[in-house]
């Protein structure tokens, strides 16, 4: 017997905001009473499961998602992959230049910590508590955009939920990319000078590479424009010779060593040394966490809009100022990281897109063959006709073939498709535990 659908929701952009901004409130109440932070967030959890499986039968999607699910699966396998280059390449910035050097290089000047501080003086002084407050972070972020893409059981998001997955770990994936490029061509010294020496055991000299490279020129202006005259290494300064690097035996990634510098109380493979990392020191511009930020704001206002996305630019923004505040980046990485997500966000239209419908994808592949169909007509030459038909009709088909599988397995799919979903979920949030 077929399920009733339930009424269709008239206040589209009350719901999913009041679950975001009650999950966001109830969260920050960890710093206020952790007590009722403890009672409520179960409930909070329960209710928003519930809410989701209720939906279920009555979702009538499922086709799509069916056709979405390798997108996203791939998405899932580009994004881990940007991920670990990422990690390779944030602690090979700090550990190719050694711990001496990032003792003693103080941070670059940033204007807008200086104005910040500023502020602090002129404002009041609920409003720079306020400013100061941790309200919002980076599981934060990745909460509200898994709370989006559900919202499709609801119809509060145009479906498939796993399309608008699939757009958004692609879009963070070649950001991740572009952003493990961007820090590690040039390297800045860090906005907090001690965060090195706390999160990395590598050796405090710089790489061999370095010391013939790098280190005879860093400061002195005649060897600077001496080494520019020439356009080459020459030996202006006695360095002494190289000293030696510890190589464990890695096998086949043995030429990650070069890159990560491991020292000897670190473990035995590379992948355990990866493992103990809790965040970067130097992989500044561009910020990965403003990144995230960006890319769920962006994807909540396309996706649902209202003043709810308003509310979520907001938080960017307030984001934004503490990372600078609170000197885990300068303001030139977090300027970055927001016109970077935009621009990529608008680029990946091409996997989901709020405004991209089925007749539209019709009516474009109607307009590729309309002067061929027109001259078909003209030369009353109906096979020609015939065959432009069937190949407008073709998308049609494949639709009706994924229909069909996905109507096939309809038994199993639902429940897998949440089930694989939750433990995406589980995995996202186990991976940005430490922040």
């Amino acid at each position: 017997m077929r399920l009733p659908a339930p009424p269709r929701p008239t206040t589209k952009n009350a719901g999913l905001g009041v679950a975001a901004i009650s999950y966001i409130a109830i969260d920050y109440l960890l710093h206020v009473s952790p007590a009722w932070h403890s009672r409520l967030m179960p409930v909070l959890w329960i209710f928003l499961a519930l809410a989701a499986l209720a939906r279920v039968p009555y979702y009538r999607h499922w086709s799509e998602e069916f056709r979405s699910l390798i997108p996203f699966v791939a998405s899932i396998v580009f994004m881990l992959a940007a991920l670990l280059y990422e990690a390779i390449s944030v602690r090979s910035v700090t550990a190719v230049l050694g711990l001496q050097w990032h003792r003693n290089q103080p941070p670059l000047p940033d204007s807008g910590q200086w104005i910040l501080l500023a502020l602090n003086e002129k404002l009041p002084s609920a409003i720079v508590a306020l400013l100061r407050a941790p309200i919002i972070g980076l599981h934060h972020y990745l909460m509200l955009f898994i709370m989006l893409a559900f919202s499709v059981l609801c119809d509060s998001v145009k479906a498939p939920g796993f399309g608008l997955g699939a757009r958004y770990m692609f879009t963070m994936a070649i950001g991740r990319l572009l952003r493990a490029i961007s820090f590690a061509s040039t390297i800045f010294p860090s906005p907090r000078p001690w965060c090195a020496d706390g999160r990395f055991r590598v050796p405090a000299h710089p790489h061999p590479w370095l010391q013939k490279y790098y280190i005879p020129y860093q400061s002195d202006h005649i060897a600077i424009r001496q080494v520019i005259r020439l356009d080459e290494a020459y030996g202006m300064f006695d360095i002494g010779k190289p000293v030696g690097e510890y190589r464990p035996n890695w096998g086949a990634m043995s030429f990650l060593i070069d890159f990560l510098r491991p020292t000897a109380s670190e473990g035995p493979t590379w992948y355990s040394l990866l493992k103990k990392a809790e965040g970067g020191c130097n992989d500044l511009i561009y910020s990965g966490h403003m990144l995230v930020a960006v890319l769920t704001a962006m994807a909540w206002t396309e996706a649902y809009g209202g003043y709810s996305s308003a509310l979520v630019w907001l938080l960017v923004a307030h984001s934004a100022q503490r990372e600078v505040q609170e000197r885990h980046h300068y303001s030139v990485d977090c300027v970055v990281a927001i016109y970077v997500g935009i621009l990529l966000w608008k680029m990946t239209g091409f996997l989901w897109s709020n405004t991209v419908t089925y007749s539209d994808r019709r009516l474009a592949k109607l307009k590729k063959i309309e002067g061929r169909l027109i001259q078909a007509s003209k030369d009353s030459n109906m096979d020609k006709v015939r065959e432009l038909l069937k190949q407008l009709e073709s998308s049609d088909e494949e639709s009706t073939f994924s229909k069909g599988r996905a109507n096939k397995y309809g038994r199993w799919f639902p429940f897998a498709v949440i089930g694989f979903a939750l433990a995406v979920v589980l995995l996202a949030f186990t991976l940005t535990s430490d922040g």
